[in-house]
């Protein structure tokens, strides 16, 4: 018997991911947790630490499996947390313009007999060099509302991106190769 799987998030966009790899949630509990790093935290670290907290988070039944993910915006040990304005868009996509940056997508599995797992896929991305003109224009669309470092990779801001290395599905909002493994670990029986 499958078990029922428990997304430990409210993003649509994760939701939509999942789909790809044939996988609806049974049911979507949001998480409610400190997300300040800690200090010191590096990004990576950060990211995998979230991603496990949001899974033991939310209430789990026993025989339910929990996801959970958190993708983190790094450039060097600086991390870019959700812009909550156009102002945050702006000033992140300044610092963001023509240089690269890293994309930390972790993901955290607690299986039905409460076994915690979690992975995570780095992926680098580099940004043209942006005029003040699209920045301001970006900022102004409200896509990166909402978005760690302050932009969505599937919406118009990947026509910015100079290239990517790593995951896209990552860059994201969930690595879909690395979630396939784990849910599969956990005895889901995908293709």
């Amino acid at each position: 018997m499958t078990p029922r799987l428990i997304l430990a998030s409210s993003s649509p966009r994760r939701r939509d991911l999942l789909a790809q790899i044939g996988v609806v949630p049974d049911d979507i509990r949001s998480p409610d947790i400190d997300e300040n790093p800690r200090k010191s935290e590096l990004p990576r670290p950060y990211a995998e630490r979230m991603a496990a907290e949001k899974a033991l988070a939310v209430s789990r039944a026993e025989g339910e499996v929990v996801l959970a993910g958190d993708t983190t915006v790094a450039v060097g040990r600086r991390i870019l947390p959700q812009a909550e304005s156009e102002a945050d868009v702006a000033r992140f996509l300044r610092l963001l313009s023509g240089r690269r940056h890293r994309v930390h997508s972790a993901i955290s599995v607690i299986d039905a007999h409460g076994n915690q797992r979690v992975r995570c896929a780095s992926s680098q991305v580099r940004f043209k060099s942006l005029s003040d003109e699209e920045i301001a224009a970006y900022a102004a669309s409200g896509e990166g509302i909402g978005k760690a470092g302050g932009y969505a990779i599937q919406g118009t801001a990947e026509g910015l991106v100079q290239w990517i290395r790593g995951s896209h599905s990552a860059v994201m909002g969930l690595p879909l190769f690395e979630t396939r493994a784990l849910l599969r670990s956990a005895g889901f029986p995908l293709g």
